[in-house]
Protein backbone atom coordinates (compact mmCIF):
# COMPACT_ATOMS: atom_id res chain seq x y z
CA UNK A 1 0.00 0.00 0.00
CA UNK A 2 1.34 3.49 -0.80
CA UNK A 3 2.67 5.21 2.31
CA UNK A 4 2.78 8.89 3.23
CA UNK A 5 5.63 9.91 0.86
CA UNK A 6 3.88 8.27 -2.10
CA UNK A 7 0.57 9.95 -1.26
CA UNK A 8 2.33 13.31 -0.86
CA UNK A 9 3.98 12.78 -4.26
CA UNK A 10 0.56 12.15 -5.80
CA UNK A 11 -0.84 15.25 -4.08
CA UNK A 12 1.89 17.42 -5.53
CA UNK A 13 1.35 15.96 -8.98
CA UNK A 14 -2.40 16.58 -8.91
CA UNK A 15 -2.22 20.02 -7.34
CA UNK A 16 -1.31 21.86 -10.53
CA UNK A 17 -4.28 20.46 -12.48
CA UNK A 18 -6.91 20.45 -9.73
CA UNK A 19 -6.44 23.66 -7.76
CA UNK A 20 -8.25 26.69 -9.25
CA UNK A 21 -9.90 24.48 -11.87
CA UNK A 22 -13.54 23.38 -12.04
CA UNK A 23 -14.99 19.94 -12.61
CA UNK A 24 -16.64 20.37 -16.01
CA UNK A 25 -17.67 16.72 -16.22
CA UNK A 26 -17.46 13.85 -13.75
CA UNK A 27 -17.84 10.31 -15.05
CA UNK A 28 -18.54 7.72 -12.36
CA UNK A 29 -18.37 4.31 -14.00
CA UNK A 30 -19.47 2.09 -11.13
CA UNK A 31 -21.57 2.52 -7.96
CA UNK A 32 -18.75 1.74 -5.55
CA UNK A 33 -15.07 1.20 -4.90
CA UNK A 34 -14.21 -0.05 -1.42
CA UNK A 35 -17.37 1.76 -0.30
CA UNK A 36 -20.37 3.07 -2.27
CA UNK A 37 -19.94 6.54 -3.71
CA UNK A 38 -21.95 9.19 -1.85
CA UNK A 39 -25.38 10.13 -3.16
CA UNK A 40 -25.25 12.32 -6.28
CA UNK A 41 -21.46 12.19 -6.25
CA UNK A 42 -20.93 13.34 -9.84
CA UNK A 43 -23.62 16.04 -9.64
CA UNK A 44 -22.21 17.49 -6.42
CA UNK A 45 -18.76 17.80 -7.97
CA UNK A 46 -19.78 19.10 -11.39
CA UNK A 47 -19.23 22.86 -11.70
CA UNK A 48 -17.33 23.07 -8.42
CA UNK A 49 -13.97 24.83 -8.21
CA UNK A 50 -11.16 23.18 -6.25
CA UNK A 51 -9.72 25.78 -3.89
CA UNK A 52 -6.94 23.66 -2.37
CA UNK A 53 -5.58 20.12 -2.32
CA UNK A 54 -4.24 18.90 0.99
CA UNK A 55 -3.22 15.67 2.63
CA UNK A 56 -4.09 14.20 6.03
CA UNK A 57 -2.24 10.98 6.80
CA UNK A 58 -2.79 8.93 3.62
CA UNK A 59 -5.94 10.81 2.53
CA UNK A 60 -6.04 13.41 -0.25
CA UNK A 61 -8.36 16.31 0.57
CA UNK A 62 -9.75 18.53 -2.18
CA UNK A 63 -11.55 21.58 -0.79
CA UNK A 64 -14.44 22.81 -2.96
CA UNK A 65 -16.16 26.19 -3.31
CA UNK A 66 -19.34 24.60 -2.00
CA UNK A 67 -17.70 24.00 1.38
CA UNK A 68 -17.52 20.27 0.84
CA UNK A 69 -14.26 18.33 0.78
CA UNK A 70 -13.50 15.54 -1.68
CA UNK A 71 -11.76 12.80 0.33
CA UNK A 72 -9.71 10.37 -1.79
CA UNK A 73 -7.79 7.30 -0.67
CA UNK A 74 -5.61 5.21 -2.98
CA UNK A 75 -6.06 1.93 -1.15
CA UNK A 76 -3.60 -0.70 -2.34
CA UNK A 77 -3.66 -0.15 -6.09
CA UNK A 78 -5.26 3.21 -6.86
CA UNK A 79 -3.54 5.65 -9.19
CA UNK A 80 -4.29 8.79 -11.16
CA UNK A 81 -3.38 9.55 -14.75
CA UNK A 82 -3.35 13.14 -15.99
CA UNK A 83 -3.97 13.81 -19.68
CA UNK A 84 -3.76 17.20 -21.37
CA UNK A 85 -4.28 18.19 -25.00
CA UNK A 86 -1.04 17.90 -26.94
CA UNK A 87 0.93 16.41 -24.03
CA UNK A 88 1.94 12.96 -22.92
CA UNK A 89 -0.05 11.40 -20.09
CA UNK A 90 1.44 11.89 -16.63
CA UNK A 91 1.06 9.64 -13.63
CA UNK A 92 1.66 11.36 -10.28
CA UNK A 93 2.69 8.17 -8.55
CA UNK A 94 2.84 4.71 -10.13
CA UNK A 95 2.12 1.84 -7.78
CA UNK A 96 1.19 -1.03 -10.09
CA UNK A 97 2.51 -3.52 -12.53
CA UNK A 98 1.16 -3.26 -16.07
CA UNK A 99 -1.97 -5.22 -15.18
CA UNK A 100 -3.39 -2.13 -13.50
CA UNK A 101 -3.25 -0.07 -16.68
CA UNK A 102 -6.20 -1.77 -18.37
CA UNK A 103 -8.92 0.76 -19.11
CA UNK A 104 -11.56 -1.53 -17.59
CA UNK A 105 -10.17 -0.47 -14.23
CA UNK A 106 -10.69 3.25 -14.96
CA UNK A 107 -13.51 3.91 -12.51
CA UNK A 108 -13.70 7.72 -12.25
CA UNK A 109 -12.86 10.39 -14.82
CA UNK A 110 -12.63 14.12 -14.03
CA UNK A 111 -12.72 16.53 -16.98
CA UNK A 112 -11.37 19.85 -15.69
CA UNK A 113 -11.97 23.39 -16.92
CA UNK A 114 -8.25 23.83 -17.67
CA UNK A 115 -8.40 21.07 -20.29
CA UNK A 116 -6.87 18.36 -18.11
CA UNK A 117 -8.52 14.95 -17.77
CA UNK A 118 -7.79 13.03 -14.58
CA UNK A 119 -8.54 9.30 -14.59
CA UNK A 120 -8.65 7.19 -11.45
CA UNK A 121 -7.68 3.56 -12.04
CA UNK A 122 -7.94 0.96 -9.27
CA UNK A 123 -7.48 -2.69 -10.11
CA UNK A 124 -8.30 -4.02 -6.62
CA UNK A 125 -10.85 -1.32 -5.75
CA UNK A 126 -9.57 -0.87 -2.20
CA UNK A 127 -9.41 2.89 -2.68
CA UNK A 128 -12.41 5.16 -2.29
CA UNK A 129 -13.80 8.65 -2.77
CA UNK A 130 -16.37 10.44 -0.67
CA UNK A 131 -17.59 13.94 0.14
CA UNK A 132 -17.60 15.57 3.58
CA UNK A 133 -18.68 18.84 5.16
CA UNK A 134 -15.55 20.97 5.34
CA UNK A 135 -16.72 22.67 8.53
CA UNK A 136 -16.94 19.31 10.27
CA UNK A 137 -14.00 17.56 8.62
CA UNK A 138 -12.18 16.90 11.89
CA UNK A 139 -15.18 14.99 13.19
CA UNK A 140 -15.55 12.85 10.05
CA UNK A 141 -15.24 9.12 10.68
CA UNK A 142 -12.05 8.91 8.61
CA UNK A 143 -10.42 11.88 10.34
CA UNK A 144 -11.52 12.03 13.97
CA UNK A 145 -9.21 9.37 15.37
CA UNK A 146 -6.05 10.32 13.48
CA UNK A 147 -2.96 11.24 15.44
CA UNK A 148 -0.46 13.98 14.68
CA UNK A 149 1.11 14.49 11.28
CA UNK A 150 4.68 13.16 11.45
CA UNK A 151 6.14 16.07 9.46
CA UNK A 152 4.44 18.71 11.60
CA UNK A 153 5.82 20.44 14.68
CA UNK A 154 3.15 18.57 16.66
CA UNK A 155 5.27 15.44 16.54
CA UNK A 156 7.79 15.91 19.32
CA UNK A 157 9.61 13.71 21.85
CA UNK A 158 7.23 15.00 24.51
CA UNK A 159 4.17 13.99 22.53
CA UNK A 160 5.52 10.49 21.84
CA UNK A 161 6.32 10.09 25.52
CA UNK A 162 2.81 11.19 26.48
CA UNK A 163 1.16 8.82 23.98
CA UNK A 164 3.44 5.83 24.61
CA UNK A 165 4.21 6.08 28.32
CA UNK A 166 3.24 2.88 30.13
CA UNK A 167 2.44 0.99 26.92
CA UNK A 168 3.64 -2.61 26.83
CA UNK A 169 3.07 -3.01 23.11
CA UNK A 170 6.13 -3.04 20.85
CA UNK A 171 7.66 0.21 19.71
CA UNK A 172 6.94 -0.68 16.10
CA UNK A 173 3.27 -1.41 16.80
CA UNK A 174 2.90 1.93 18.59
CA UNK A 175 4.36 3.85 15.66
CA UNK A 176 2.00 2.08 13.27
CA UNK A 177 -0.98 3.05 15.43
CA UNK A 178 -2.67 5.79 13.38
CA UNK A 179 -4.18 7.22 16.57
CA UNK A 180 -0.67 8.14 17.75
CA UNK A 181 1.06 9.21 14.53
CA UNK A 182 -0.98 9.53 11.34
CA UNK A 183 0.37 8.22 8.06
CA UNK A 184 3.35 6.16 9.17
CA UNK A 185 3.52 2.77 7.49
CA UNK A 186 5.56 -0.40 7.74
CA UNK A 187 8.43 0.63 5.47
CA UNK A 188 9.23 3.96 7.06
CA UNK A 189 8.80 2.75 10.62
CA UNK A 190 11.44 0.08 9.96
CA UNK A 191 13.77 2.65 8.41
CA UNK A 192 13.25 5.27 11.12
CA UNK A 193 13.89 2.79 13.92
CA UNK A 194 17.09 1.70 12.21
CA UNK A 195 18.28 5.27 11.83
CA UNK A 196 17.54 5.90 15.50
CA UNK A 197 19.27 2.67 16.57
CA UNK A 198 16.15 1.37 18.33
CA UNK A 199 14.91 -2.20 18.33
CA UNK A 200 11.37 -2.65 16.96
CA UNK A 201 10.89 -5.21 19.75
CA UNK A 202 11.49 -2.69 22.52
CA UNK A 203 8.33 -1.70 24.39
CA UNK A 204 6.76 1.63 23.49
CA UNK A 205 6.89 2.62 27.14
CA UNK A 206 10.66 2.97 26.77
CA UNK A 207 10.03 6.39 25.19
CA UNK A 208 8.90 7.86 28.53
CA UNK A 209 10.49 8.17 31.96
CA UNK A 210 8.52 7.37 35.09
CA UNK A 211 7.88 11.11 35.39
CA UNK A 212 6.32 11.13 31.90
CA UNK A 213 9.19 13.10 30.39
CA UNK A 214 10.65 11.84 27.08
CA UNK A 215 13.70 9.60 27.18
CA UNK A 216 16.80 10.00 25.05
CA UNK A 217 15.35 7.30 22.80
CA UNK A 218 12.33 9.50 22.06
CA UNK A 219 14.63 12.44 21.37
CA UNK A 220 16.59 10.32 18.84
CA UNK A 221 13.53 8.84 17.18
CA UNK A 222 11.48 11.93 16.31
CA UNK A 223 14.05 13.62 14.02
CA UNK A 224 14.74 10.31 12.29
CA UNK A 225 11.03 9.81 11.54
CA UNK A 226 10.90 13.23 9.95
CA UNK A 227 14.18 12.78 8.09
CA UNK A 228 13.31 9.45 6.48
CA UNK A 229 9.94 10.76 5.30
CA UNK A 230 11.49 13.93 3.90
CA UNK A 231 14.19 11.93 2.14
CA UNK A 232 11.57 9.62 0.61
CA UNK A 233 9.42 12.53 -0.58
CA UNK A 234 12.48 14.17 -2.15
CA UNK A 235 13.24 10.90 -3.97
CA UNK A 236 9.64 10.47 -5.11
CA UNK A 237 8.52 7.71 -2.79
CA UNK A 238 9.19 4.00 -2.36
CA UNK A 239 6.79 1.82 -4.28
CA UNK A 240 9.01 -1.29 -4.50
CA UNK A 241 8.06 -1.30 -8.17
CA UNK A 242 8.78 0.92 -11.15
CA UNK A 243 7.71 4.40 -10.15
CA UNK A 244 7.18 7.46 -12.32
CA UNK A 245 6.87 10.98 -10.97
CA UNK A 246 4.57 13.41 -12.82
CA UNK A 247 7.47 14.56 -15.00
CA UNK A 248 8.19 10.97 -15.98
CA UNK A 249 11.38 10.65 -13.93
CA UNK A 250 11.99 7.35 -12.17
CA UNK A 251 12.17 7.57 -8.40
CA UNK A 252 13.63 4.73 -6.41
CA UNK A 253 13.96 5.56 -2.73
CA UNK A 254 13.92 1.81 -2.11
CA UNK A 255 17.52 1.76 -3.35
CA UNK A 256 18.35 3.76 -0.22
CA UNK A 257 16.71 1.35 2.21
CA UNK A 258 19.02 0.44 5.06
CA UNK A 259 16.98 -2.51 6.38
CA UNK A 260 13.65 -2.95 4.59
CA UNK A 261 13.78 -5.99 2.30
CA UNK A 262 17.45 -6.63 3.14
CA UNK A 263 17.10 -9.81 5.20
CA UNK A 264 20.37 -11.72 5.42
CA UNK A 265 22.53 -8.85 4.21
CA UNK A 266 25.22 -7.15 6.23
CA UNK A 267 24.25 -4.07 8.21
CA UNK A 268 25.38 -0.93 6.40
CA UNK A 269 26.07 1.07 9.57
CA UNK A 270 29.74 1.93 9.93
CA UNK A 271 31.42 -0.26 12.53
CA UNK A 272 28.51 -2.73 12.81
CA UNK A 273 29.08 -6.35 11.84
CA UNK A 274 25.44 -7.38 12.26
CA UNK A 275 23.16 -9.08 9.74
CA UNK A 276 19.70 -7.77 8.88
CA UNK A 277 16.97 -9.99 10.30
CA UNK A 278 13.31 -10.33 9.35
CA UNK A 279 10.65 -11.09 11.96
CA UNK A 280 6.87 -10.92 11.94
CA UNK A 281 5.11 -8.39 14.17
CA UNK A 282 1.36 -7.97 14.01
CA UNK A 283 1.24 -10.04 10.85
CA UNK A 284 3.72 -7.78 9.03
CA UNK A 285 7.39 -8.13 8.19
CA UNK A 286 9.85 -6.19 10.31
CA UNK A 287 13.45 -5.72 9.19
CA UNK A 288 16.14 -4.65 11.64
CA UNK A 289 19.71 -5.17 12.77
CA UNK A 290 19.73 -6.98 16.14
CA UNK A 291 23.27 -5.84 16.83
CA UNK A 292 23.05 -2.06 16.48
CA UNK A 293 19.34 -1.56 17.18
CA UNK A 294 18.81 -1.85 20.93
Amino acid sequence: MPELPEVETVRRGLESVLVDARFERVEQRRPDLRFPFPERFAARLTGQKVTSLGRRAKYLLGSLESGEVLIMHLGMSGRFTISRPGANAQRPGEFLHDEGKASRHDHVVFAMSNGATITYNDVRRFGFMTLADGNKLGAHKFMRNLGVEPLSDDLSPGLLAARCGGKKTSLKAALLDQRIVAGLGNIYVCEALYRAGLSPRRTAGALALASGAPTRRAARLVPEIKAVLEDAIAAGGSTLRDYHAPEGDLGYFQHSFAVYGREGLECARAGCSGTIRRIIQGGRSTFYCPQCQR
